[in-house]
C-alpha cells in the first residue's frame, strides 16, 4: 500500500531533520544496505580461505598433519563463503558491483580508513 501525500510529507520532514541534526548518521544509513554485513563477512572469509590455502601449501613441507589442519581451515572458510554468498544472493552481488563501479574500490577503501580514523578520534576525545 503506497503512502499518502501526508505520510510522504511527514517522512520527508523526518529525513530532513535527521540530515540537519546528525549528517554523519544520515550518510551512514543511506549508504548501508541489507547486504552490507554479509558482503563484509564474505570479504574476510575469502581472505581467510586464501591464508589457509597458503598455510596449507607451506606446511605441507613441514608436517602433513599441520597441512591437513590448514586444509580443514580452508574447508571451513569455504563453507562460510558459501553461506554468505547465499545470503547476499544475485541482487546483493549486483548492488555490490554497482557500488564498486560507481565510486571505485579506492574510494571504498579510503572511506573505510576515514571511518576508522574518526572512531579513533572519538575514542580519544572521550578519554
Amino acid at each position: 500500500m503506497p503512502l499518502s501525500e501526508d505520510e510522504q510529507r511527514i517522512l520527508s520532514e523526518i529525513e530532513a531533520n535527521l540530515r540537519a541534526s546528525d549528517p554523519d548518521l544520515a550518510r551512514q544509513v543511506s549508504s548501508t544496505t541489507v547486504y552490507t554485513d554479509s558482503l563484509r563477512q564474505l570479504k574476510w572469509w575469502v581472505v581467510a580461505f586464501v591464508a589457509a590455502l597458503v598455510a596449507s601449501v607451506l606446511l605441507l613441507s613441514v608436517n602433513y598433519l599441520l597441512a591437513f589442519v590448514g586444509f580443514l581451515a580452508m574447508v571451513a572458510a569455504a563453507v562460510f563463503i558459501e553461506r554468505n554468498v547465499r545470503k547476499v544472493g544475485k541482487v546483493g552481488m549486483n548492488d555490490a558491483s554497482e557500488a564498486f563501479k560507481g565510486s571505485g574500490f579506492r574510494s571504498y577503501l579510503h572511506d573505510a580508513g576515514e571511518r576508522a580514523r574518526e572512531r579513533m578520534r572519538r575514542d580519544e576525545d572521550e578519554d
